[in-house]
């Protein structure tokens, strides 16, 4: 497995703390890289580590991204720039990477997770440059499940709903707005990671092994719970 992060100071001792437990729970063997993934460079380095540990790369989480709420009218340039340079041009440059290994190893193939949001269908008021992002990923893995299932490749995507991260830890200690987010859903409770960790199982497992183009949302009756 690896692991890639920023490389930040905040994201350093969390990410060798991961490196350990999986390591010991597991027994699997865990490479961590480091790098700014809206640099292209970085995207590279994670395929090279991974060829070098493994040989071969299966399967494709990309999962990087920032969501640091904004006024539109008042949004910063730079703002904009830098959610969609992480968000999309991230996953799109991790995702380019990693398929050209998939289709040059033998056995040829593997399958790519693109993780979405919720927010690749709806609008959100603070998001104007965040949704947009979301949505692009969705339409990618689209698209690359049709540009890639001739080299064996699948490609899908994840559409999560509220997930309790550091994403929007800030965001959810308003405990009113927290609370109003609760009962939107249908099951009433916010998500964790745990909850996402199984559909990314499922699709790179072979137990999705004739699903590809397609998206999975994961937000426990957000979506449709509009009474």
């Amino acid at each position: 497995m690896v692991l890639h992060y920023l490389g930040d100071e905040a994201t350093t001792s969390e990410v060798h703390s991961l490196k350990g437990e999986i390591e010991q729970s597991s027994q699997a063997k865990v490479v961590v890289v480091s790098g700014d993934i809206a640099e292209p460079a970085t995207s590279a380095k994670i395929v090279e580590a991974a060829v070098n540990a493994f040989g071969r790369i299966d399967v494709l989480v990309s999962n990087a991204g920032i969501c640091p709420f904004a006024e539109f009218l008042t949004m910063p340039h730079a703002t904009w720039e830098l959610t969609r340079q992480v968000n999309l041009d991230g996953s799109f440059y991790v995702t380019q990477a990693v398929a050209n290994q998939m289709k040059s190893q033998t056995p040829q193939g593997g399958s790519i997770i693109g993780i979405s949001s919720i927010s690749a269908l709806v609008g959100g008021e603070l998001q104007c440059h965040y949704t947009p992002t979301k949505a692009g990923i969705l339409s990618l893995m689209q698209s690359c499940a049709v540009a890639l299932g001739k080299y064996n490749i699948r490609a899908n995507a994840i559409l999560p709903g509220t997930i309790a991260t550091d994403i929007n830890k800030e965001d959810l200690s308003d405990i009113a707005k927290r609370e109003y987010m609760i009962k939107r859903t249908a099951l009433g409770r916010l998500g964790t990671p745990d909850d996402i960790a199984g559909p990314v199982v499922f699709l790179a497992s072979d137990l999705a092994k004739y699903v590809t183009g397609a998206s999975l949302l994961v937000d426990g009756g957000l979506f449709v719970n509009l009474q």
